[in-house]
């Protein structure tokens, strides 16, 4: 991996982290984290995973509300870069019309990739030369989806998973030996 390598990170990383491996209570270290490579100018998101992230939705358990907070409020506002840019804008009318043309994706598929923040991230990845951290794969046969790896792929966008991510960075989450004190 490269040592200057910059990351724009998809919803899912988010996402998954907090409901499976990098839960809020079992790992802060990695929302920390993501917080200091961020302070390094090593991570970013983008606008459109931020509301992704803390859209209203009623079905949202308190536990889903911790990441809503996170997003909102511990999150630096810096870490969710704009998408107001034409040159990203023009990148996704790219993106846009190349997954319009493909007859692999099935209309819906199609639909969806216009409604959610993956081309953006990808867009955006490839505007400013970062690179993608998703856990989609790619899946050169699908057509209910459009997978970020195959738009990557087709844009020649790096993309990475989060594990790779947290190598390249050098991320360790380490067991303090030091006991609490008691209050």
């Amino acid at each position: 991996m490269n040592a200057n390598r910059r990351y724009v990170l998809d919803a899912n990383v988010f996402i998954e982290a907090h409901q499976k491996h990098y839960s809020f209570d079992i790992c802060p270290g990695f929302w920390k984290a993501l917080v200091a490579q961020h302070a390094g100018r090593r991570v970013v998101s983008i606008d459109r995973v931020h509301d992704e992230l803390t859209a209203i939705d009623p079905e949202l358990t308190e536990a889903d509300d911790v990441l809503k907070d996170w997003a909102e409020n511990t999150a630096p506002k810096e870490f969710f870069k704009q998408t107001k840019d034409q040159a990203v804008i023009d990148m996704f009318a790219d993106m846009v019309r190349w997954v319009n043309s493909e007859p692999q994706f099935r209309r819906a598929a199609k639909a969806e990739f216009l409604t959610v923040a993956d081309g953006w991230v990808i867009a955006y990845a490839k505007v400013n030369a970062l690179t993608v951290v998703t856990h989609e794969v790619h899946a050169p046969d699908v057509q209910k989806k459009v997978p970020m790896p195959n738009v990557c792929l087709e844009f020649d966008v790096d993309y990475v998973n989060t594990f790779e991510m947290l190598e390249d960075l050098k991320v360790k989450f380490i067991l303090s030996t030091k006991r609490r004190q008691a209050k």
